[in-house]
């Protein structure tokens, strides 16, 4: 563990497989200890009491802000030309990737008390990166959160290489149209086949250049600038009727949301 970035886009997938777009054999050919990318919910990824999942949530308004320039500025939606009012309503309506967000969310939030499952909000990395990392480390290993207590310059690199304008200088331009595509740099360099479908899947997603920045604002509240007074009402109404009883919104409790 040495908190070095991956070279390009091919390294970056080969060691952290998006299984959503690269299929079961990127999880098996992937090298151990290995990690994977899902935005599924519980129920459809594969549980082992042996693995650990880390399941990240961000509060609704701001993800569904998020969301929609996700939607908007990736060609393959053919959403170039929607309106946020337009993506609201699929939103609520959970006819959006991965389905509706509650249905995900409650899914994994009701088992954030297994041994095996972290459960971490978007917000806490914001205001608590350093200590949010420390509690991801302690989650995965004692060993691995005792090496970043006894070596603060490694600790230094990870928050680094993590924080919004490494990410959005690294990845925020370069996922625009990156030097050399993925497709080609499948050409270049030697790929066992059974990953080169899987691949091939992200290549092709990333085909046409995005029409605007993969990292954006990173910000909590962004909602504020899109949500109108009738919005935020619906959303009101959907969260009670979703989420009464669960107490799922305790976990954006001082954080701005309506």
């Amino acid at each position: 563990m040495d908190a070095q970035d991956p070279e390009d886009q091919l390294e970056l997938a080969l060691r952290l497989p998006f299984l959503d777009m690269q299929g079961a054999e990127a999880a098996v050919y992937a090298p151990r200890p290995a990690a994977f990318k899902t935005h599924l919910p519980f129920h459809k990824v594969p549980y082992s009491p042996e693995a650990k999942y880390i399941y990240i949530t961000r509060n609704p308004y701001d993800c569904c802000v998020s969301f929609f320039y996700h939607t908007r500025n990736n060609a393959p939606y053919r959403f170039n030309n929607g309106t946020f009012d337009e993506f609201f309503e699929l939103f609520l309506q959970g006819k959006v990737d991965y389905g509706h967000y509650f249905d995900n969310v409650l899914s994994w939030y009701d088992r954030r008390n297994s041994p095996n499952v972290l459960f971490v909000t978007y917000e806490e990395l914001k205001t608590g990166t350093e200590e949010t990392v420390l509690k991801i480390a302690t989650f995965i290993g004692e060993d691995v959160v005792e090496k970043l207590r006894n070596n603060h310059q490694l600790l230094q690199r990870i928050l680094d290489n993590t924080s919004f304008e490494s990410m959005k200088l690294k990845w925020g331009t370069s996922a625009k149209g990156p030097v050399v595509p993925l497709a080609k740099m499948l050409g270049m360099k030697s790929v066992r086949p059974e990953l080169q479908k899987g691949l091939r899947n992200v290549a092709e997603f990333k085909k046409e250049p995005l029409a605007g920045d993969f990292i954006r604002k990173g910000q909590v509240g962004d909602w504020r600038e899109h949500f109108s007074p009738g919005q935020i009402l619906r959303m009101k109404e959907v969260i009670e009727k979703e989420t009464t009883g669960t107490g799922l919104m305790d976990l954006w409790k001082g954080v701005d949301i309506p």
